[in-house]
């Protein structure tokens, strides 16, 4: 995995960046509570900052106006550590929810189950912002890790929230939700819960790592899992199926890890007979896995630049298919946690 552009790569080792104040409009219908949440902002501690910020731009009784221009509290307290909100928290069956993240088609959803109730999970989509990470051909279009990553994770973010878990989405893009085109266009606006994303590579993912220590410190839950999703870049002559990497020193890892790759070969089997299913579990010294608190799986889905490969995530039926089978897989790993 890659960064897009040579420049990238120069300013990531060279280069020192002060970002600008945080600005956004407010989408219609939203009151200040949701337009903070929606951008990264605990209302709890923000409420307060934002309305001394935005004093003289707000309507009656602190309203927002619509098309004005608002500037968002700092994501720093004082001692420099982030602060992050959850997308959403546990929901009783039959519930209907809504998460804006997942776009005007799928923001609304109903809670189905509560088979995940008192498990809380961090999605984390690989590269974003000025990092698109691996670049693949297909039909003459250049596709972007990113962008593929993160429509797979709005997608197992919003099954798991269907089956009642608490789910922390901390890369985000409050313009992209879940997409059904083949292609999807790429930018630059993802953030890692409302901050920038920075340019160096450690810096960028020790952010990530950051924010999802702080929020498992303040979680209950037993059951833990966070999940960094990616897609791969080989040759182009090499096809791979899913493989997941866990850190050595933890052995929940490594149980999560395996039962991901058995729910893959179960479905293959069922779906595509003889097919066969060669994907591998190991370890890794990847920064995350070895930064961030809880249990954690590497899941990298494929090889962008294989044009086999790319029939597992360019159609949105596919994507959706690995997002359910995620879901299923942690289904498992949660049940035969409590034995």
């Amino acid at each position: 995995m890659r960064l897009c552009t040579l420049l990238i790569f120069i300013f990531s080792c060279f280069g020192v960046f002060v970002f600008p104040k945080e600005t956004a409009t407010p989408r219609q219908g939203e009151g200040v509570y949701r337009f903070l949440i929606n951008n990264g902002r605990d209302p709890k501690i923000h409420y307060d900052e934002f309305i001394a910020l935005n004093k003289n731009k707000l309507g009656r009784n602190n309203t927002l106006i619509k098309g004005v221009l608002y500037t968002l509290p700092p994501l720093e307290i004082p001692d420099g550590e982030s602060v992050a909100t959850p997308s959403n928290s546990n929901a009783d069956s039959g519930k209907k929810r809504k998460e804006p993240l997942f776009g005007k088609k799928y923001a609304e959803y109903t809670v189905n189950s509560s088979r995940l109730k008192g498990a809380t999970f961090y999605l984390v989509s690989g590269h974003g912002g000025p990092d698109c990470g691996a670049i693949g051909i297909a039909d003459g279009q250049e596709i972007h890790e990113d962008e593929y990553a993160y429509d797979i994770m709005l997608r197992l973010a919003r099954n798991l929230m269907m089956e009642g878990a608490t789910v922390h989405i901390i890369i985000q893009d409050r313009q992209d939700g879940i997409r059904d085109d083949t292609f999807l266009k790429n930018n630059q606006k993802e953030t890692c819960m409302g901050r920038e994303i920075p340019l160096n590579q450690k810096k960028r993912l020790q952010q990530r790592c950051d924010v999802i220590n702080r929020l498992y410190n303040n979680t209950k839950d037993k059951y833990r899992r966070a999940i960094f999703i990616h897609l791969d870049s080989r040759s182009t002559k090499q096809q791979m199926d899913v493989f997941f990497y866990h850190h050595e020193k933890s052995a929940a890892g490594k149980q999560l890890a395996n039962t991901m790759r058995q729910t893959f070969r179960e479905h293959y089997q069922n779906h595509q007979p003889g097919r066969g299913f060669t994907g591998t579990v190991s370890t890794r010294d990847l920064h995350v896995l070895a930064n961030t608190q809880p249990v954690s799986l590497f899941a990298e889905l494929g090889n962008i630049r294989n044009s086999f490969d790319q029939r597992r995530f360019l159609p949105s039926s596919n994507r959706q298919a690995l997002a359910n089978w995620i879901c299923r897989g942690f289904i498992t790993d949660y049940k035969n946690s409590k034995k």
